[in-house]
């Protein structure tokens, strides 16, 4: 008997049922106690008549309060129906407040605390389904981290042997040809290691001055002899520190490496922050704007990896400002060049 009532629609079933029967009783036990007055007596029982006393349920019948009828009752039933509705609700609505707070604690944190497997049967499957793939999916990361860590060292090996071989050619042009190819895979490989790593980093949110950091960032890329200029003021926002570094280096550095050098404009106000990186370099034509994002994509002509580049500045730089809850879009600077813009909303 148990086990039946150990699910939702047991449950609520049993509720809506218990809180029928008890209002029924209620109105049962009312009406036999202070049912509808008794019709008058015969005109036998009439005062100054001698006769056989009234029947018992003339003298038994409680007398009719004040509040007597139907109202208490119907009230009682009201109430009764009402709260079994809301707890009915209730107990529908709480897994699912669950599970999607878990979702949420997943999607920023793969780490996070597995869902407690108690509550009805069903709350209890879909627990222990979404703990099952949550452990799935941590292992799939771990073993991805664990292949591209064995990569990374299998590969830098024979690449640092490459580099020191090529010193025995005597061919300039080709040895140089050789050197740029092992410096682009190195590169590569690098920027590859970093971007999964950027994926998998996860950080509590904090308050945090974004204008001195922005004046930080333009002030090392000064001392490193980048035109860099900073303009505009904003107020502390909560954010991912890492994060955010990583969002607004990439962005600087995709701007110098390409326009050799950049302006970061900041524009508060009380809903967002946003960020502009401006340059005034070649561009990117609007049909490839949304291209650049993807892992790897690099762009004919000036923008090409001859410039440094491997195709993962933008992707991490945008994935950066998603987990800060934002936006990045690139727009055409008037006048020529790029505009990377940053927007993170004030919560």
């Amino acid at each position: 008997m148990r086990a039946r009532f150990d699910t939702l629609f047991g449950r609520l079933f049993g509720v809506l049922l218990l809180a029928i029967i008890l209002a029924h009783l209620l109105a049962f036990f009312w009406f036999h106690h202070y049912g509808p007055p008794p019709p008058p007596p015969p005109p036998e029982f009439s005062a100054g008549f001698s006769g056989p006393p009234p029947p018992p349920h003339f003298k038994n019948r409680l007398p009719r309060p004040w509040f007597g009828g139907p109202l208490v009752p119907l009230t009682f039933q009201l109430i009764s129906l009402v709260i079994a509705a809301w707890y009915g609700a209730k107990l529908l609505s709480r897994p699912i407040q669950r599970l999607s707070a878990a979702a949420e604690s997943l999607s920023e944190n793969l780490d996070s605390p597995p869902l407690d497997e108690s509550g009805p049967r069903e709350a209890r499957q879909a627990a222990h389904t979404f703990n099952l793939m949550q452990k799935r999916i941590r292992e799939q990361v771990q073993q991805r981290s664990r292949m591209l860590g064995a990569v990374s060292h299998d590969l830098r090996t024979p690449l640092s042997r490459l580099k020191l071989r090529l010193e025995q050619i005597d061919d300039d042009k080709l040895q140089g040809q050789m050197r740029q190819d092992l410096d682009d895979m190195i590169r590569m490989l690098d920027a590859a290691l970093s971007y999964l790593h950027e994926q998998r980093t996860s950080e509590a949110l904090q308050w945090m001055d974004v204008q001195a950091l922005i004046e930080s960032l333009c002030e090392n890329a000064q001392d490193q002899g980048a035109d860099v200029q900073a303009s505009g003021h904003c107020a502390p926002l909560q954010v991912q520190p890492m994060a955010l570094r990583s969002c607004i280096n990439n962005l600087l550095d995709n701007a110098l490496r390409y326009a050799g050098q950049a302006l970061v404009n900041l524009e508060d106000s009380r809903e967002q922050l946003i960020i502009r990186v401006i340059d005034h370099g070649p561009g990117i034509a609007a049909d490839k704007r949304e291209a650049v994002f993807e892992p790897f994509f690099r762009l004919e002509g000036s923008r090409n990896r001859n410039s440094g580049g491997v195709g993962l500045g933008m992707t991490i730089a945008r994935e950066a400002a998603e987990r800060l809850g934002g936006t990045l879009s690139l727009e055409e600077t008037p006048g020529g060049g790029l505009t990377a813009v940053v927007c993170l909303p004030r919560v």
